[in-house]
């Protein structure tokens, strides 16, 4: 999934970095949802689930940050519920 995200302005995407360090992000454009544990990446279906988060994105961009989260719970052996 290559949708590229957009940058949001009430993000500040050095936050991310200065919170979580060098890891992989399901936005990596925003540096939200770390999806490097298995803890981060629990979190981050959690999150983007929510109707306040999930509307800070187009469609689109839910899916590409959806489709990385779950491509992330597969490495880490996490099976994600779509509901």
């Amino acid at each position: 999934m290559g949708t590229h995200i957009s940058r949001r302005d009430d993000v500040n995407p050095s936050e991310g970095e200065r919170e979580y360090g060098d890891v992989t992000f399901a936005d990596p454009t925003n540096k939200k949802y770390p999806i490097d544990t298995e803890e981060h990446v629990r979190a981050a279906w959690s999150y983007i689930n929510k109707k306040s988060n999930a509307a800070k994105y187009d469609a689109e961009e839910v899916d590409a940050i959806k489709g990385r989260i779950k491509r992330a719970a597969g490495k880490h052996g996490i099976e994600i519920d779509d509901d």
